[in-house]
């Protein structure tokens, strides 16, 4: 079933044409058009009605996943060991990738791939999708001859990533969802019920108990004009503290915060580890030179202060020091577990096979961590909504048992 694709193409005088052109896939498409005489910019698929132009979803519609990219990322290993061309291999992936965004992101890499550009290059192009992992093992893969096992190591250490974003994720979902639903209900005790109780209260002329009074003020507050102010400083202070986190010094100081909460805290540097860990063995394992290697991995760390670590270990590095010597003496940062495997790996010429298994071992204790802690936050969290309701609702009933109490005696 042929297909219709729009096209934006430059002829032999450096022109801009637009138009529509039909045909089986975007890589013949993007051929008649070469055939013809023009030089493809861009080659859309159209369908019947444009879902991409009707509704554009900010933040959403031009999202790819990490895990989207990692199988998009195997499918382009598996072909190019298959023996397809690196440019064959992008055009199937162009049109198999389901993501539209990243079906238009490879179609853009085939033509630069096309034009003579290297991969790596035609990748970096695109930062928000390839990381700067990606582009520097993607060039030493070629440089080394070994593109398509690289392709392959990238795409377990986009797995990995991937699979500790989800684990670390479901951690947070759950106490995100029952807190939630206690603000809710909540909300609407303080909102809808405690004012039919006020007014009750008030036509009984009752005497109100501390703990009534409290729920009544609360109640008072959020039904009055000021709540509204209260919800707008709210607003004002988690957006003032989201651009505070974007600045350098904001960064660094909530890095360093994330890592002192107990329970979170473990968990979190943990994570960095895995992080730091897996990208250094894959880009070790990959031919990257240790201290563009170290460069890199302070970046993709996840955390600032392992990040400054690292990057007073690489400064340590360039001065003739060893890895691991580098690393003595931030043993609250980098773990003696770490820097000791480092050493047997510096001293055995096995760096990256020593940091696959220092990763794994940081992989298993973040999955350990979030059963462990999920096990423990589901009843808590429950105990606390039930006990939190319940308070509320003998607050309210604590008058009505006083007066029924003192009904005989009138």
């Amino acid at each position: 079933m042929a297909l219709t694709f729009d096209y934006k193409v430059r002829d032999r005088g450096g022109n801009l044409v637009q138009g529509q052109l039909e045909g089986d896939s975007l890589s013949l498409v993007v051929s008649k058009l070469r055939e013809m005489g023009y030089m493809p910019i861009a080659v859309t698929p159209k369908t019947k009605v444009d879902v991409r132009k009707e509704i554009t979803i900010p933040f959403l519609s031009n999202r790819v996943k990490l895990a989207e990219t990692a199988v998009a990322t195997r499918q382009l290993a598996t072909m190019v060991d298959s023996g397809l061309s690196v440019v064959r291999s992008l055009s199937i992936l162009t049109s198999q990738v389901e993501n539209k965004e990243l079906a238009r992101v490879f179609g853009e890499v085939k033509l630069d791939v096309e034009r003579g550009s290297s991969l790596s290059a035609a990748c970096a192009k695109h930062p928000k999708v390839f990381s700067r992992l990606f582009v520097t093992m993607v060039q030493a893969g070629e440089a080394g001859g070994t593109l398509e096992k690289v392709l392959m190591d990238l795409a377990k250490t986009m797995e990995k990533q991937a699979v500790l974003i989800r684990t670390v994720r479901s951690a947070m979902t759950y106490p995100a969802i029952v807190v939630s639903v206690m603000v809710i209900i909540f909300l609407a005790l303080l909102v809808f019920i405690v004012p039919v109780f006020k007014k009750l209260f008030s036509s009984l002329h009752a005497t109100l108990p501390a703990p009534t009074l409290a729920l009544i003020g609360i109640s008072n507050i959020i039904l009055s004009p000021w709540s509204v102010l209260l919800v707008a400083i709210i607003i004002g202070a988690v957006v003032a503290l989201r651009k505070w986190i974007k600045t350098e010094d904001g960064r660094a100081k909530w890095d360093a915060f994330k890592l002192k909460p107990p329970v979170f805290g473990p968990l979190m540097h943990k994570v960095s580890l895995a992080r730091f860990t897996g990208t250094f063995s894959s880009l070790i394992q990959s031919g990257v030179p240790i201290m563009e290697a170290l460069d890199i991995v302070t970046d993709t760390a996840g955390n600032v202060v392992v990040g400054r670590v690292l990057q007073e270990a690489k400064l340590g590095v360039r001065d003739g020091r060893s890895l691991a010597d580098s690393l003595k003496g931030h043993e609250d940062v980098m773990p003696q577990l770490v820097i000791q495997m480092i050493e047997v790996g510096e001293q055995t010429g096995a760096l990256d096979a020593m940091l696959g298994k220092v990763s794994e071992f940081y992989d298993g204790e973040v999955e350990t961590t979030v059963n462990n802690l999920t096990s423990l936050l589901e009843p808590m969290l429950t105990v606390i909504m039930g006990a939190g309701v319940g308070v509320m609702v003998i607050s309210m009933y604590l008058p009505m048992f006083d007066y029924i109490k003192h009904i005989p005696q009138s």
